[in-house]
C-alpha cells in the first residue's frame, strides 16, 4: 500500500491545479526491499497495469486517435508500474547493469568490470556518507572552504571590473577571504575539531584560532 500511496502522490504533486487528465505523468517506481514481500523465487520483479478480456483474453489497445495523441500502443505505458529489487534473494550473479546496482545495494561494493551508469559516483557518495564523524565533518569543510574560495574569486572580480582598478581585485579577496575563513573556523571550533585541523582548512593561525 505504501508504494500506491507513493505513486499516487507523486501524480498528484506534478499535477497544475484544473490541469487536464491529459496532464497526468508516466511514474515508474523501483522499490528497494531488504525483506521478503510475499512468496517467490526471484529477486526482481515487475508490475504493470494490464486491462485483459475476460472471455476472450485479449489485451485491451489504444484506438488510433489515442495512438495518434499519446505516442504509445497500451494503456499500460500510460499507467504507473512498479519495480520490485528484493534484495536478499539476489545471487551475486551480475548478468546485467540492473544486477551491477543490486550487487552495490547489498555490499556496498563495485566489482571490477562494473559499467552500469551512475555507480562509480553513487560509491563516492556512499563513501562521503560512511566517513566516521570527525573524517566527515572535515570533508564538508573542505568542501565548504573551496566553494568559499571560488565564491570570493568571482565576488572580486566582479568588484574589481565595477571599480576598474586592479587592487581592488586583490583587496577584495584578501579582506573577503580573511572574514569568511574567520566565520568558518570559529563553526570548526563549536563543532569540536581540533585546532589544528582547523589551521590546516582556514589558513589561519593557531593563535588567531584560540583567539575566536
Amino acid at each position: 500500500m505504501r508504494m500506491l500511496f507513493g505513486t499516487s502522490k507523486a501524480i498528484t504533486e506534478h499535477m497544475e491545479e484544473s490541469e487536464r487528465y491529459q496532464g497526468v505523468i508516466k511514474v515508474i517506481s523501483v522499490n528497494i526491499l531488504f525483506f521478503n514481500l510475499g512468496h517467490g523465487e526471484d529477486y526482481v520483479y515487475h508490475g504493470k497495469t494490464v486491462f485483459q478480456g475476460i472471455h476472450y483474453h485479449d489485451e485491451l489497445r489504444l484506438d488510433d486517435q489515442q495512438k495518434a495523441y499519446f505516442g504509445k500502443e497500451y494503456p499500460y505505458q500510460l499507467y504507473p508500474e512498479y519495480y520490485l529489487l528484493e534484495i536478499r534473494r539476489f545471487d551475486d550473479v551480475a548478468r546485467d547493469s540492473l544486477d551491477e546496482w543490486i550487487y552495490f545495494l547489498k555490499h556496498q561494493q563495485i566489482k571490477d568490470g562494473f559499467q552500469a551508469k551512475g555507480l562509480k559516483k553513487a560509491k563516492e557518495i556512499l563513501d562521503i556518507i560512511n566517513l566516521p564523524g570527525k573524517d566527515r565533518t572535515a570533508y564538508e569543510w573542505h568542501v565548504e572552504e573551496r566553494r568559499y574560495r571560488a565564491s570570493l574569486y568571482d565576488s572580486a572580480i566582479f568588484k574589481g571590473h565595477m571599480d576598474g582598478k586592479k587592487e581592488g581585485l586583490k583587496e577584495g579577496r584578501e579582506e573577503g577571504r580573511e572574514e569568511d575563513m574567520i566565520a568558518m573556523a570559529k563553526k570548526m571550533k563549536q563543532k569540536g575539531l581540533p585546532v589544528d585541523e582547523i589551521a590546516e582548512y582556514t589558513g589561519l593561525s593557531a593563535d588567531r584560532i584560540n583567539e575566536l
